[in-house]
């Protein structure tokens, strides 16, 4: 079963607040029932596969300024038929930040999300089912963005520079600023048994 992938991801995964265990329920359910839940051409919505994208030193992330909606987004995009989202998260990465030495930092699900995708001239509203993935460059940090957005923006952990204070950004924002606490006391400790 192609989505098997995937259903094992959310099974494993642990939410981090009310939205997401309500997003990991409706999601699961929303793979059971739709075989072609990976096609855009289901038109109550679809899979989609985004990156929380660090730097080499995982010290900053990368955000993008969204042309369509208008909003400053993590970085990702349409599944069209791939049943692997970090596959998919890894591609739109490369795509929407022109850096091609990207890998994952973790295979496993960094943050969920369901959202309304509005109207527009070309389809009608529809949800987006997000899996989102922890990713980081290797090597060059240098971008090149591509016609999907109006601007890409490394900050970092300082929540004053985050440009949106979209909820489901935020707080993607603030698992990576506990991550990178904990690695913080992590390198002190190594330092000091040194």
């Amino acid at each position: 079963m192609h989505r098997a992938k995937l259903l094992k991801l959310l099974r494993e995964y642990y939410p981090v607040d009310e939205a997401e265990i309500a997003f990991k329920e409706e999601m699961r359910a929303f793979v059971e029932k739709h075989p072609n839940c990976f096609e855009r051409s289901l038109s109550e919505g679809h899979i989609t596969a985004s990156a929380w994208l660090l730097n080499s030193s995982q010290t900053k992330a990368l955000l993008l300024h969204h042309a369509k909606l208008d909003r400053w987004l993590q970085l990702g995009g349409h599944s069209d038929g791939d049943p692997d989202p970090l596959q998919v998260a890894i591609k739109e990465a490369r795509e929407e930040s022109g850096l091609l030495n990207i890998e994952p930092v973790s295979h496993a699900i960094f943050d969920i999300d369901i959202h309304l995708i509005p109207e527009n001239s070309k389809e009608k509203a529809h949800y987006h089912y997000d899996v989102r993935f922890l990713l980081q460059t290797v090597g060059s940090n240098e971008i090149t963005p591509n016609h999907e957005s109006k601007s890409l923006r490394w900050i970092d952990t300082n929540l004053e520079n985050l440009p949106t204070d979209s909820p489901s950004v935020v707080r993607m924002f603030r698992k990576w600023e506990e991550l990178s606490r904990e690695n913080k006391k992590i390198d002190e400790k190594n330092t000091m048994i040194v």
